[in-house]
């Protein structure tokens, strides 16, 4: 009997079933044009809405398990937008967002724990002004499929609320609220 052969068939087939397991990871990249990442915050009783218009978000997925999945995001402080152009100036003074010193805020996943149909707890660390704490997004999976000109896409949504101070921005207490409502809608499409 020929063992040597054996051996190669069996290597060749193991390295099938690798490239098979692989091949079931996909790479998610954000369409800003089409995503957005939101914020309200209470200015004595109402609430004042805003956004950040130039950010970076990755999802990296394995579809029949999305339990698996990572995601990062970068958010430019700079491109913060409430409409109100000396409002915005402010908020990238140190007293807020200190643009000039923490140009960027990150979150990077640890954790998805399915909570439902197409929904998840994501665990992850989000530094904020060079302060790294553990958050846990709501987040729901909308679906994959075909865009525009044949592109892969697939949807997401999110949803967290932090204490502001806890991540250093503790200006105006009493005057501005402590509770961040934060809610991000993406558009990825499939870049690998």
């Amino acid at each position: 009997m020929n063992i040597r052969p054996s051996l190669f068939a069996l290597a060749a087939l193991a390295a099938g079933f690798a490239a098979t397991a692989s091949a079931a990871v996909e790479t998610y990249v954000a369409d800003p044009a089409h995503s957005s990442v939101n914020f309200n915050i209470r200015h004595f009783f109402t609430k004042v809405p805003g956004r950040f218009t130039k950010f970076t978000a990755a999802i990296t997925v394995d579809r029949d398990h999305l339990e698996k999945s990572n995601a990062e995001a970068t958010i430019h402080v700079a491109s913060v937008s409430t409409t109100e152009e000396k409002r915005d100036a402010h908020l990238q003074q140190a007293e807020f967002f200190d643009a000039a010193q923490f140009p960027t805020m990150t979150f990077k996943s640890k954790a998805w724990q399915q909570t439902g149909a197409d929904r998840f707890d994501v665990t992850g660390a989000l530094t904020i002004k060079g302060v790294t704490k553990d958050v846990v997004l709501k987040v729901k999976s909308l679906g994959f499929g075909p865009g525009m000109m044949g592109a892969m896409l697939s949807g997401w949504e999110g949803s967290v609320t932090i204490q502001r101070a806890d991540f250093g921005v503790s200006a105006f207490a009493g005057v501005v609220g402590a509770d961040v409502e934060i809610t991000i809608n993406l558009e990825a499409k499939l870049t690998k």
